[in-house]
């Protein structure tokens, strides 16, 4: 019953492989979420629904929310836009779709056809226990990131701001 845990680990290896070595930036990106969702699916195969979900809504979405910030600042055109649409051919979808398809049927697998939702046995993990984990003994290293995060989202926008023309 190891098999979808399996899978869903050799999709995160194959799709991260595919990240590393495209050139296109958008292709590579296709690839990244894949493989954020290939291990996604590798937690709840564990048993860990809690952080499967926070992997995907965190890291799934902040990077297409990052992607969208990046080429909003960048202001780029309708030259640079009319060379991503010949990049973004159908054929472009083939491979992160069919692994996007594989990584479906195999959730579909886990959710239904098992009673107790986990492939490998184990204790679940729920939210009050990541909350305990996070805001007990790591509160300070918690409270450091967000400030370093709100370092690095200010210096962004002065970094990526057009100054005011006179």
């Amino acid at each position: 019953m190891e098999l979808a845990f399996y899978l869903a680990s050799a999709i995160a290896v194959a799709s991260t492989f595919r990240v590393i070595t495209h050139t296109n930036p958008v292709h590579a990106l296709l690839y990244l979420i894949v493989s954020l969702l290939a291990v996604s699916m590798c937690f709840f195969a564990l048993g860990a629904p809690f952080a499967g979900a926070l992997e995907i809504i965190v890291y799934a979405g902040a990077i297409m929310v990052l992607f969208v910030f990046v080429v909003m600042m960048l202001n780029l055109g309708p030259a640079v836009a009319e060379q991503e649409a010949k990049w973004l051919t159908p054929g472009v979808w083939i491979g992160p779709g069919l692994l996007s398809l594989l990584l479906l049927a195999e959730l579909l697998y886990v959710l239904f056809g098992n009673s107790t939702g986990a492939l490998i046995q184990g204790t679940q993990v729920d939210a009050k226990a990541v909350g305990v984990s996070l805001f007990g003994p790591y509160l300070l290293a918690v409270e450091l990131a967000s400030m370093l995060l709100l370092a690095a989202l200010v210096a962004a926008y002065h970094l990526g701001r057009q100054e005011a023309k006179e």
